[in-house]
């Protein structure tokens, strides 16, 4: 444990404000290819303006990230059918999907009112390692 005021050794703070950049970086296609999944689910379609709407986020922004996800192989577009996500893109929403449950479920769990639990989660999710997944869901089966 460290001590108030003391700085971790400089490759051990290197390391976690790293592993932050990337989960942040990260947490912009989770977001995205959730959110094309559920509309997709729901409306039958996952237009760019939809898109942008419910993340409330400029149409400009949504289709740089729709773009960023087609270069990373989770979705593709087709004129007048919206986005569409590929198998890593189903794959990757739904392992998102199944991790803000957990957190969510955790969460609630320790008193955490359910709106709360589920904002909160919102961030968490993305920045949450395996190692604290696998606890949560031990907490869970023991509860």
């Amino acid at each position: 444990m460290q001590s108030a005021g003391l700085l971790p050794a400089q490759p051990i703070q290197a390391k976690r404000f790293g592993k932050t950049r990337v989960a942040q970086s990260h947490a912009v296609l989770e977001d995205y290819a959730e959110l094309i999944d559920d509309l997709r689910t729901t409306t039958g379609t996952a237009r760019p303006t939809d898109i942008a709407r419910r993340l409330g986020v400029s149409h400009a922004t949504a289709i740089k990230n729709i773009g960023r996800l087609k270069r990373e192989g989770l979705a593709t577009t087709l004129p007048y059918r919206g986005v569409s996500l590929t198998e890593a893109g189903e794959t990757l929403a739904a392992r998102c999907r199944a991790r803000h449950r957990l957190v969510v479920d955790v969460l609630t769990a320790i008193g955490v009112p359910q709106d709360a639990a589920e904002d909160d989660a919102e961030g968490i999710e993305h920045h949450i390692s395996p190692t604290t997944l696998a606890a949560f869901r031990a907490f869970l089966e023991r509860g």
